[in-house]
């Protein structure tokens, strides 16, 4: 124990007396940990996030679409030859499907300008045209006013709802409903105001839309050619029979042969919970290889400091070996000062991992968490590469004759 407390008196003693060496020789390691650290705070932050997100549309909730949902490449073409789901399929899924509550259909244009007779958005506001049932299985709800009706959507009367990004820019500090707004010239009463929620993964806001009927909608941008389903379940237990007839369904009004795959995609919270994960794990492993390239580049640096420091204090072993110091005394004291110094390395990666991960929170809008495990790893694998590479260095110095030593200039 004292032997080891002279090691740590004598490492940081050497980490103190060259300050700027020795953090220059710590950069790689710095940089490795800092991006495991920032990098896991993202993902766990995003993770958080979504399951947050996807708790709002409800356990019993499901969505069919014509288009699959992900990440790498997709061929849209072949995505594109399938059938199209409509309200025929709505009104089919209403009427034979009795585990079915409540089911909607709605299709969304991106990147609109929303006016009123003074003031105009950006065009970046998605417009959503919707069945009366969107609002029970969207996960949307009300904050003033109302949601538009069966009788409005069926007639298409130009009624809207609109989220609070686009109350904040068009009334600012005015009461909103029963304004008129413009959507590509056309005139739109505002019957309601959406509360707020925030954004999606921190990148998309969630209250930059406009929900106006879909029969209103396909004024606008022409008859929809897929709509995409929201299906509520009577009940959490009855999901999975829900998700059964409903497939089923689609699969004989799409004559689907027996042992073909669907020509139409199911998501569940948990379907796109584990999308979502496969791809974090991705960045993970990512994440990993650049700290471990990071590490090997701090390591090497270690690695040369530490010869240079057996050169610059060859004497001083020698004199330690004269009075007795034994070969693992000394493999053990340079050995440390290694570990050490590449554990500094990494701790000052770890602070700054920590302040990064606070800036992107401010920056993206959603809570940023760094996992214990990351900051765990962050330092064994530092504190590893100090030890792997300050070995031959330390068993160097060890190996050093005391008289050549303390000849040595």
């Amino acid at each position: 124990m004292l032997a080891m407390g002279d090691n740590l008196r004598l490492a940081l003693g050497t980490f103190l007396g060259n300050p700027l060496r020795s953090l220059l020789t710590l950069l790689g390691i710095v940089i490795g940990v800092t991006t495991v650290i920032t990098m896991m705070a993202l993902i766990e932050g995003l993770r958080l996030k979504v399951n947050n997100d996807l708790s709002q549309l409800g356990a019993n909730s499901f969505q069919v679409s014509k288009w699959p949902s992900g990440f790498g490449r997709v061929n849209w073409r072949m995505y594109a030859k399938r059938k199209d789901l409509t309200l025929e399929d709505v009104r089919a899924i209403q009427e034979f499907c009795p585990s079915v509550g409540v089911v909607s259909a709605s299709d969304t244009e991106g990147a609109q300008k929303i006016s009123t007779s003074s003031i105009e958005t950006r065009p970046s506001v998605r417009v959503t045209g919707a069945t009366a049932e969107y609002i029970d299985t969207s996960g949307i709800s009300i904050a003033a006013g109302r949601f538009f009706g069966q009788v409005e959507a069926v007639d298409g009367r130009q009624v809207a709802v609109l989220g609070l990004d686009v109350v904040e820019t068009l009334f600012p500090g005015m009461e909103p409903l029963g304004q008129e707004i413009r959507i590509k010239g056309r005139p739109f009463t505002v019957v309601g105001v959406l509360q707020r929620r925030g954004s999606f993964l921190g990148m998309m806001s969630m209250d930059n839309v406009v929900l106006v009927p879909l029969r209103a909608y396909e004024t606008l941008y022409g008859t929809v050619n897929s709509v995409g389903l929201a299906v509520q379940a009577q009940s959490p237990e009855l999901l999975t029979k829900a998700q059964e007839e409903v497939t089923n369904l689609l699969r004989r009004r799409r004559e689907v042969a027996p042992l073909e795959p669907n020509d139409f995609e199911v998501r569940t919270n948990e379907s796109m919970t584990e999308t979502f994960n496969s791809l974090s794990q991705v960045i993970t492993i990512a994440s990993f290889g650049v700290c471990l390239l990071s590490l090997v580049v701090g390591g090497i640096g270690i690695l040369n400091i530490m010869l240079v420091s057996v050169t610059e204090r060859t004497k001083e072993i020698g004199v330690r070996k004269a009075l007795g110091a034994r070969k693992g005394r000394i493999l053990g004291q340079f050995a440390t000062e290694a570990v050490m110094m590449s554990l500094m390395g990494g701790a000052i990666g770890v602070g700054l991992g920590y302040g990064l991960a606070f800036l992107a929170r401010w920056m993206l809008g959603f809570n940023t968490v760094v996992p214990g495990w990351a900051v765990a790893l962050s330092l064994g694998m530092s504190s590893g590469v100090g030890l792997v590479f300050g070995i031959y260095p330390a068993a160097r110095a060890a190996r050093l004759d005391p008289v050549e030593a303390m000849r040595s200039e």
